[in-house]
């Protein structure tokens, strides 16, 4: 599923049927189908198509074109719309794809309704009942405030045979229903007020299985959930006495009725991010998982048995890799095989016996079909030379001018991105793009990831709880000075720092903390007050407010004092410079400024 879609010129937001015979995209916000016999590809329908989904077997796609509905037969080759009570958001057929549930109003009271040869229907809404709730809107099929910080970004769910949707109700706080199309419905139950965070649904074979937080956090239950009664029993506990971190992708069911699980292993020496199927480990401990793409066959091996497909990194915490992962029982241990195809940052897709990775579409080890892409070709040939710098093997890459000569020294650029949670040290070159022109623009560009960043170990990305800003700062400091042994053109005596958001944040501190370390800085629309984050994110790495005052006061950039040398843009502080936006070439005069001032 997809909103908001982008025009871009190569395929993506792939969709597979489970027969692998017709495989769904989108290129340049036009859906097209590309059928795998043939080897052929057609226009189902001419953007901008806002958002789209399929039944089971890729034969019908719904979706939505300026808030209208539209119903394609992908086999016939005809698109009808459909009338509906309002403006469509986030359309799905059933898996047979007989009717179609939709969203209106996503931005107020929104309501689940569905469309059908029967008509169109209200099937789940509450507008003007918002006095029940002590004030506010409720919605129905929304993925609800703080959802996203999760990964979640959905509302609602078929059931498998097309009798019933599971459906997020919004008020003050998340719950979770089932609703049957002939109008009969049940509440899920689960204990709301110690978990309230609804971290992670799924409904694919079996009954629906649920990932449940608490606020800190700091525990969660994965619940499967009965369809009929809606009771839930306790599959799994996920603890840590940091955050826990769902995988995506889990929980899910295995064919042979196993529930497959991410977790953590932090004992005996290891540090992992892995799988497990109802307590059994099926990935080693050098793999850290990211994510959980779906299921393959497994060659000559039992039918009710396939591999998981994985996307990790085994080793280099830069490269983004997939996997194939064994998951029939068996006395070796775990058992992993490298996929050799180019994951890149949007992962691959499975379904139907079918791995789409970027423009290639893969059966078994054979490339059946490339889809085609107009993509222009990218506007420069980044070489980063990656690093592992100081006793903490921090991944860093320093970036040059093109064409540069050793034996100049040159001013640095230390980019911080979206700050923590995000990894800037990644082996794919269209993310080196807008830092490429930063070097050409006479800077060595240096990336750090510093502990708080996924990809290395559990602990690495945990370590900063409650005390963020202080790990964070200390990395790139001592990375800074680790890689001038490596690269001597490195002027220390003049970096500049820029960041996005919680980068732009740590950008402001880096330079008011560490002022001998940090000359400059431009912090696009930086976090100002942790309080006023969503609470997911907020706690997760600083705690509970109500006992953690002194935590926030120190990660707070009104309390940090204040510095000419600070740019902020999209953002007012008193005794900083502030614009309300600024173009690349009026912050890269900002951060030479530092140049000329010293001169």
């Amino acid at each position: 599923m997809i909103s908001d879609a982008v025009d871009v010129e190569y395929p993506h937001t792939v969709r597979i049927g489970a027969d692998g015979e017709r495989l769904v995209f989108l290129r340049s916000s036009s859906l097209w189908l590309f059928e795998t016999a043939a080897g052929s590809e057609r226009l189902v329908a001419a953007g901008p198509v806002d958002s789209y989904a399929i039944d089971r077997d890729a034969r019908v796609a719904a979706f939505a074109r300026s808030g209208e509905l539209f119903r394609a037969d992908l086999v016939a080759g005809t698109v009808t719309a459909i009338p509906t009570a309002g403006p469509v958001h986030d359309p799905r057929p059933d898996p047979a794809g007989r009717d179609i549930g939709y969203i209106t109003d996503p931005y107020g009271s929104a309501a689940l309704r569905v469309a059908g040869p029967d008509g169109d229907r209200l099937l789940a809404g509450e507008p003007g009942n918002a006095w029940r709730e002590h004030g506010g809107t409720i919605s129905w099929g929304m993925a609800g405030t703080g959802a996203a910080e999760f990964g979640r970004t959905r509302g609602w769910w078929w059931a498998p045979d097309g009798g019933q949707i599971l459906a997020v109700r919004t008020a003050k706080s998340a719950s979770l229903h089932l609703l049957d199309l002939d109008d009969g419905w049940v509440d899920v139950h689960w204990d709301r007020e110690t978990y309230p965070y609804l971290a992670q649904v799924r409904w694919h074979g079996g009954g629906p299985l649920i990932t449940v937080l608490r606020r800190m956090q700091q525990h969660g239950l994965v619940l499967s959930v009965d369809p009929r009664t809606g009771e839930t029993q306790v599959h799994a506990e996920l603890a840590d006495a940091r955050w826990v971190e769902p995988i995506p992708g889990t929980p899910r069911h295995l064919p042979d009725g196993r529930v497959l699980v991410g977790g953590e292993l932090a004992h005996d020496g290891f540090d992992a991010r892995c799988l497990f199927a109802d307590g059994s480990l099926l990935t080693p401990p050098g793999l850290y998982v990211r994510r959980v793409a779906g299921t393959l066959p497994r060659e000559d091996g039992p039918a009710g048995s396939p591999d998981l497909i994985v996307e990790g990194n085994l080793g280099d915490p830069a490269a983004r890799e997939v996997f194939r992962v064994r998951t029939s029982l068996g006395g070796g241990g775990p058992e992993v095989s490298r996929i050799p195809v180019r994951c890149g940052p949007h992962g691959v897709t499975v379904g139907g016996g079918l791995l789409v990775a970027g423009e290639q579409v893969w059966r078994g080890d054979t490339r059946v079909a490339t889809l085609r892409s107009y993509a222009p070709e990218l506007t420069y040939r980044p070489e980063p030379v990656f690093e592992r710098v100081t006793d903490r093997r921090l991944p860093a890459a320093v970036l040059y001018p093109t064409g540069f000569v050793a034996g100049t020294r040159l001013p640095v650029l230390v980019t911080l991105g979206d700050g923590p949670g995000h990894q800037q040290v990644v082996a794919d070159a269209a993310a080196w793009q807008e830092r490429q022109w930063w070097a050409d623009s006479g800077f060595a560009v240096v990336s750090i990831d510093s502990r708080g960043t996924p990809g290395v170990a559990p602990s690495f990305e945990k370590a900063v709880h409650r005390r963020l800003a202080d790990l964070v700062l200390a990395d790139q400091a001592d990375a800074l000075n680790a890689l001038v042994g490596k690269h001597p053109d490195l002027d220390l005596t003049r970096v500049a720092v820029r960041g996005h958001g919680l980068g732009g944040w740590l950008a402001a501190l880096a330079v008011l903390w560490m002022p001998e370390v940090f000359h400059r800085a431009v912090a696009r629309e930086p976090v100002i007050d942790w309080t006023r984050l969503p609470a997911p994110i907020a706690e997760r790495y600083l705690g509970d407010p109500h006992d953690s005052a002194d935590v926030y006061a120190r990660h707070s950039l009104v309390e940090a004092g204040s510095s000419p040398a600070v740019l902020l843009v999209g953002a007012t502080l008193a005794g900083f410079r502030s614009v309300a936006a600024a173009t690349p070439a009026e912050e890269l005069a900002f951060l030479h400024s530092h140049d000329a001032e010293a001169a």
